[in-house]
């Protein structure tokens, strides 16, 4: 990448050389004239040269995204920001789920043989990092699954059926993703349960004094997001535990808007259960995972049936493995596990407070440019001293159709962003709409790409506006 600072073009590091602390130093060949002034040695001169500006953290990530350096449609440059709907991956996880098909592809925890004691301990090494990237005690903790969507299924059959009877009722807020609503539908078409709704205050965020006094020795069950993938909102998940565990109930997060971007530490939160997937996070689709409590875990009974998750089986019954095998039927997702491993390293070297403080600015930085556009709604809170939004807007233009705006925005500004409900229909009927569109930011997006966004989408509405 290249940069120009005070006429002086720089050649910036990729990442991976930044946070090398053994990489030659960067060395500018500047030639300057002697000075004839008798206060200088002829030999030798003192210089200062003015230090160059910091560099973002998304300029410095960049260089590592491949996907992201490309035209399209017209020639335009590409400006990803569907970030919420899924992240882009750095080379270094491309690397390894190629290098786990190219060097040692085999099924885990049945063969002896050299390459499948190798998939094996890398598998088995994932579920290590994810335990830790969240602070499990335990790695046994650490159940993989296809995705989020899975996770929460998981519990909802295995967990729920088992404890839930008629009259007992499950608390959720209207902000939910639908993945994290029709489960417990359907557990709750099965068991008699009840759902109880938590609605929104007048600052468009989940109502917690109303979800408060929702919890009563009835409940069995919140199941709440970490971070509204529309509202760009943050639940102060710890609070709603401990009022959870106050009644008995258990509590189950939607953790995928938030593991990515801020440090998510499950035993500080005091969670039951939290489910997030690996490719909002720069990891390969197709795998996600569950944190549960060791003791939930083990009283529950399976989700699937097969091979894998069996102690012994026999004719007439069978006994089922341990904890997380028990929840791991048939040949699981070795290679995307592997590189969601790989993710985890790379968002570890770099920190994740930093990414949060980082993405704190962009959420800013963007709010801030979307709300002075004439028309513009962008629902959610106010960002403020007080308030921090997560890096995401979702809005609507006076007059326009949200789709016709990422239809334009795309064919002819090359700007990736979303429009539609997000699968989030209850809060979008809630907020007297159909549809929205959404620009969504990750670490490795930069203030620039934001310039970009608010020029195309000037463009845009410039466009539409001129046929009436």
């Amino acid at each position: 990448m290249m940069m120009s600072i005070e006429g002086v073009v720089l050649k910036l590091p990729s990442f991976s050389q930044l946070i090398n602390p053994n990489r030659t130093p960067l060395k500018f060949p500047f030639n300057f004239p002697k000075s004839s002034s008798s206060s200088y040695s002829s030999a030798t001169a003192s210089l200062s040269v003015p230090a160059a500006a910091p560099v973002s953290l998304g300029h410095s990530t960049r260089p590592d995204f491949e996907i992201l350096h490309q035209k399209v449609n017209n020639g335009s440059k590409l400006v990803y920001l569907d970030n919420a709907a899924t992240s882009q991956k750095p080379s270094a996880v491309i690397d390894a789920v190629n290098n786990y098909y190219k060097s040692y592809n085999s099924n885990v925890h049945r063969g002896i043989h050299f390459l499948s004691a190798k998939a094996t301990d890398e598998y088995e090494m994932a579920r290590r990092k994810v335990a830790s990237f969240v602070n499990a005690p335990e790695s046994s903790e650490i159940v993989f699954t296809r995705n989020a969507t899975e996770a929460i299924n998981l519990v909802a059959y295995s967990w729920g059926l088992s404890n839930l009877k008629a009259g007992d009722e499950i608390v959720v807020t209207i902000a939910e993703h639908h993945s994290s609503i029709v489960p417990w539908q359907i557990l709750s078409e099965k068991t008699g349960a009840v759902l109880k709704f938590v609605s929104l205050t007048e600052e468009e965020v989940p109502d917690i004094k109303m979800l408060q006094d929702l919890l009563s020795k009835k409940t069995k069950l919140v199941a709440v997001h970490h971070v509204s993938n529309v509202l760009a909102s943050v639940l102060p998940i710890k609070d709603i535990a401990q009022w959870a565990h106050d009644v008995g109930a258990r509590i189950l997060v939607d953790a995928c808007q938030s593991v990515p971007h801020m440090v998510v530490d499950v035993q500080d939160l005091g969670v039951d259960f939290l489910v997030a997937s690996s490719h909002k996070m720069c990891g390969p689709t197709g795998v996600g995972f569950l944190y549960g409590k060791s003791e939930l875990l083990t009283a529950m009974p399976p989700f699937l049936g097969g091979g894998e998750m069996i102690s012994d089986v026999f004719l007439d019954h069978s006994t089922y493995a341990e904890p997380p095998s028990r929840f791991e039927a048939g040949t699981p997702a070795i290679g995307e596990a592997i590189g969601l491993g790989t993710a985890i390293d790379y968002l570890s070297e770099i920190g994740m407070q930093k990414i949060h403080d980082y993405e704190v600015e962009l959420a800013n930085y963007l709010y801030e440019n979307l709300h002075a556009i004439p028309g513009v709604r962008i629902y959610g809170p106010a960002p403020s001293e007080t308030v921090h939004r997560a890096a995401l807007c979702s809005f609507n233009v006076e007059g326009l159709h949200p789709t016709d705006i990422a239809t334009f925005l795309d064919q002819q500004h090359g700007v990736a962003i979303r429009s539609g409900h997000h699968c989030a229909q209850p809060l979008h009927r809630y907020l007297g709409i159909n549809a929205s569109a959404r620009a969504s930011l990750y670490f490795y997006n930069t203030k620039e790409d934001v310039d970009d966004f608010i020029r195309a989408l000037e463009d845009t509405i410039a466009f539409f506006t001129s046929f009436k």
